[in-house]
């Protein structure tokens, strides 16, 4: 009798990574395994030694734009100005995804709310690329050991 790929055995190796569905419904366990994985720690104390920053801003004419960037003594308009805090996420996403940090020696990053909607989207959004990695990582591994995929 062959050893058959199933659901269950496929979430219980996600979970054991830290992206299965017991991560997938906790926020919390969810966020802590995509900050871990990519090595950042987010902080709503400003420091200026932070790895990335996003912050609030306001304009001359009282208008809020929002700020984010890796150099904060080096802002450009074009690119780390955004009029709209819901484009925040994707820009989060993208910094965190690429921070080259690791779980013993976090990067930094500022954030003056860490449970804006645009961290969650950010999260989210890296917690649904991991699991959807880890899940073909899993597959190869149960095939690898001798399991077969059902029809």
């Amino acid at each position: 009798m062959s050893k058959v790929i199933t659901d269950t055995l496929i979430n219980d190796r996600l979970e054991a990574k830290g992206f299965g569905l017991k991560q997938q419904q906790n926020e919390d366990l969810a966020r802590k395994a995509v900050l871990d994985h990519f090595g950042v720690e987010l902080t709503n104390n400003y420091s200026s030694n932070a790895d990335f920053n996003i912050y609030e801003e306001s304009t001359t004419d009282g208008y809020s734009v929002w700020i984010a960037t890796h150099d904060t003594s080096n802002i450009s308009i074009c690119e780390d100005v955004h009029y709209y805090d819901s484009d925040l996420g994707d820009a989060l996403a993208e910094a965190i995804r690429y921070s080259h940090g690791d779980v013993e020696c976090p990067v930094t990053f500022y954030v003056e709310d860490e449970y804006a909607n645009y961290v969650d989207d950010a999260i989210e959004q890296l917690f649904i690329y991991l699991t959807e990695r880890y899940e073909e990582e899993v597959i190869e591994e149960l095939i690898d050991e001798g399991y077969e995929q059902q029809d």
